[in-house]
């Protein structure tokens, strides 16, 4: 598939909540089709926003290329730049599947699931962060259908706890968070624990063994994923098989050359490639074989809007393995408002992929995204 000549490209800010600003990326081409990207990175609005003529000057260069073709270009410096790489190359491939007439995952080379097994990020919608908030978060996921839930408890484990030594003593709240939340949803229902890199080995292997107690099943980035710390990473995972947990991480690697070490030493059970950061799509294909054969479960991250998180669903649908797809639960009513036609709501865990419409099968409302920051 090739691509008509590009016409201009368009950078949007869609404030969700207070805390969460979405980052779109529209590309038009001079047939008149458009295709959407997602380049959200929580934080960094004015590096993606510095980065973005030159991203408008690459896509210009691209006009009349394979979609693929982008995937041999090294990224802008940075996540930011990163992101802004990932999200041409989303709208590169919504528009050439649109221009074929074919869902995204066929353009892929094919749909293997026609639905994605999600699991609920509950944390942005939990913005009162007592035990009690989180339990409510978590119930109300495992009541919509949901039989996988995942948290960021530990908000009081920093650096300046790190340095004092008093990682492990600073977890106690977040300890206290999942164990209501495991009170709340009951025994059936997968829990999950995202650490955001917060520890230290020693700090990290005592709040698995009690995370493992409270009824943890997936440890999520507990170190930071440092060439230097791969190795402490995989002792890790060996101790979390002891107590019954999966190990996962990843989510900010871009590129299978910053993956392919810590799939090689076998530090994760679970990689987390992120659609906005890792590379591209074809570069996610290329991961989730890489991990096939080397036995490591496929879990795409995606706490994001919902234009990256329909691309997720149609590079999900067509991966050679998969796990389960994440999904930011609940953050804003926008999520739902913005998509049209609407994407299917989730079912039972499942959100079925809609493989009857063109590219990614969306677009945007931007006229209600308008009415909606001016609120």
């Amino acid at each position: 598939m090739r691509l008509d000549r590009v016409r201009n490209l368009a950078l949007d800010f869609v404030q969700a909540t207070p805390a969460t600003c979405w980052a779109f990326l529209t590309l038009t081409t001079e047939a008149g089709l458009s295709g959407l990207g997602e380049a959200t990175l929580p934080g960094e609005e004015a590096r993606l926003a510095a980065g973005f003529p030159e991203l408008e000057r690459r896509a210009l260069a691209l006009s009349g290329a394979d979609p693929a073709s982008l995937a041999a270009e090294a990224p802008l410096a940075g996540l930011a730049g990163a992101a802004l790489h990932c999200a041409l190359d989303q709208a590169l491939w919504d528009v050439a599947a649109r221009r074929a007439g074919v869902p995204l995952a066929t353009a892929l080379g094919g749909a293997r699931r026609t639905a994605v097994p999600l699991y609920a990020n509950v944390n942005r919608r939990t913005r009162e962060r007592s035990p009690a908030s989180f339990a409510r978060s978590a119930a109300t996921a495992a009541a919509a259908g949901f039989r996988a839930v995942k948290i960021a408890p530990f908000d009081e484990v920093d650096e300046p706890a790190r340095a004092r030594g008093e990682a492990r003593a600073a977890a106690a709240p977040g300890l206290n968070r999942i164990a209501a939340v495991r009170a709340a949803i009951g025994p059936e229902i997968e829990l999950m624990v995202d650490c955001h890199w917060r520890f230290d080995a020693a700090a990290a292997a005592a709040v698995l063994a009690e995370c493992a107690a409270l009824g943890v099943v997936w440890f999520e980035c507990p170190l930071p994923e440092t060439p230097e710390t791969i190795p402490t990473i995989s002792a890790l995972r060996a101790l979390a098989h002891r107590h019954g947990l999966r190990l996962a991480g990843g989510e900010k690697l871009v590129r299978l050359a910053a993956f392919a070490p810590f799939i090689d030493a076998g530090a994760y059970d679970v990689m987390m490639p992120d659609i906005k950061y890792s590379g591209g799509l074809t570069e996610m294909l290329r991961l989730a074989e890489r991990m096939a054969v080397a036995g490591i479960a496929f879990s795409p991250h995606n706490p994001s809007g919902p234009v990256a998180h329909a691309a997720s669903l149609q590079l999900s649908a067509a991966a050679p393995i998969l796990d389960r797809l994440e999904l930011q639960w609940d953050e804003s009513p926008l999520f739902a408002a913005l998509p049209r036609p609407p994407l299917p709501a989730p079912r039972d865990g499942f959100a079925p992929v809609p493989l009857d419409r063109p590219g990614i099968g969306i677009t945007l409302d931007r006229a209600f995204a308008t009415r909606a920051d001016r609120a």
